[in-house]
């Protein structure tokens, strides 16, 4: 399957040696940072506040509050990076459009990043984040009763885990996860991993890598909050919406989950893009972007009840 023609600049990304993280990061901050927006708009605000995180720590949230007096759905959403890169401005740009089209207030989560904090503490802040966002919802003018998680890429991946941990800890109740090409299986033997592990973009070794720093140094089996696809049930989910490139690695676990989630009875939409290889989306101005992105705003509104 060849590279979607708008797409082609990403088969020649030039990545650095992902063995120094620090070099990683400046890298990636770098390449995913763009101009900042003004922090008003006709349409919504925007600002970062404080809120206490896991284990006493504190963790930066950005909140987008759509312009209306009414009480609106909100979307508590977590970066891309691996969970080693990043932080609130890498998504800006997404969480603003999801703010302005899908008619809710999205709150984005500065997690604490491996390795310095490997599993459990960027799952715990985003729980951290879910419990208080439940919690301050009258303050911020949210309805507790439409909260939904998403993510991209390993945001995806906090999402995912965070549908299974609000679960079994009977915490606040979800009605919709969007996972965007998550990360999802740390044993890293699908077809498509072992397919694309060479290029310039995501293969196996960089999946393992991330894997490798998330996990850290403990040892035994890997918990499904780290990775949902080792979960043994996946009933009682929210709603899902599952997207994946077909020329991403993790295609075929992105896919697998989500036949799982249908086989839980949870309502489950996958959508497999062809000729889309990971993190398409950062060709913003593609004809595939934009029907990816007003795709996932429909599911969204759809979710949280809006025609």
């Amino acid at each position: 399957m060849e590279l979607d023609p708008e797409l082609a600049v990403l088969g020649q990304l030039v990545m650095p040696d992902f063995s120094d993280v620090s070099e990683l990061r400046a890298w990636y901050d770098a390449a995913m940072t763009s101009p900042e927006p003004p922090a008003t708009s006709p349409v919504l605000d925007w600002w970062d506040q404080t809120i206490p995180g896991a284990d006493g720590a504190e963790i930066g949230v950005r909140v987008y509050r759509p312009h209306s007096p009414a009480v609106q759905p909100a979307l508590l959403y977590f970066h891309a990076g691996s969970v080693v890169m990043g932080d609130l401005d890498t998504e800006h740009s997404t969480c603003l459009h999801y703010a302005e089209h899908a008619g809710c207030t999205v709150v984005s989560v500065d997690y604490r990043l491996a390795p310095e904090h490997p599993y459990p503490a960027p799952i715990e802040d985003c729980y951290a984040a879910l419990t208080w966002l439940a919690q301050n919802a009258e303050s911020l003018g949210v309805d507790p009763a439409r909260l939904a998680v998403g993510g991209s890429s390993s945001g995806g991946t906090l999402a995912g885990a965070l549908a299974l941990l609000a679960r079994d800890r009977g915490g606040p109740r979800l009605v919709f996860q969007l996972l965007v090409y998550p990360a999802l299986d740390d044993r890293l033997e699908s077809t498509s991993m072992h397919a694309f592990d060479t290029g310039n973009t995501l293969t196996r070794s960089r999946v393992g890598w991330m894997w490798k720093h998330y996990l850290g140094p403990n040892g035994g089996e890997t918990p499904a909050y780290a990775a949902p696809a080792r979960a043994e049930s996946l009933a009682g989910l929210p709603r899902a919406y599952v997207e994946v490139g077909a020329l991403d690695p993790l295609r075929d676990e992105c896919i697998e989950y989500a036949t799982r989630l249908l086989a839980a009875d949870v309502p489950t939409d996958l959508q497999v893009i062809a000729g889309a290889p990971h993190a398409f989306e950062g060709i913003a101005e593609a004809a595939i972007t934009q029907r990816a992105f007003a795709l996932r705003v429909a599911l969204l509104r759809g979710a949280f009840g809006a025609p």
